[in-house]
């Protein structure tokens, strides 16, 4: 098994859902910071170099933006890290 995904959100972000959505349909888990709270943010933003939400880290790679534009790449990692593929 992996660690966790880090998925980084924010409240209504409907990209944020999308994300969190594929990654429970693969029973992909995942721990969920808020940037609107206090230094989160700020901690996505020297870690990852970006504090805009959706940021979904796994296997220390960090991907951002729409699912659409993180999809292939996640799929990939997760596929990797779990070793037996990851249905898309």
């Amino acid at each position: 098994m992996y660690d966790p995904v880090l998925l980084y959100t924010s409240p209504g972000c409907p990209d944020c859902a999308a994300v969190r959505r594929h990654l429970e349909e693969h029973h992909i888990a995942y721990e969920e910071r808020d940037v609107t709270a206090p230094g989160v943010a700020e901690e996505a933003k020297s870690r990852y170099g970006v504090r805009v939400a959706p940021i979904t880290v796994i296997a220390g790679e960090a991907l951002w933006g729409t699912l659409a534009h993180q999809k292939p790449r996640l799929d990939e990692l997760l596929a990797r890290a779990q070793g037996d593929g990851c249905e898309s």
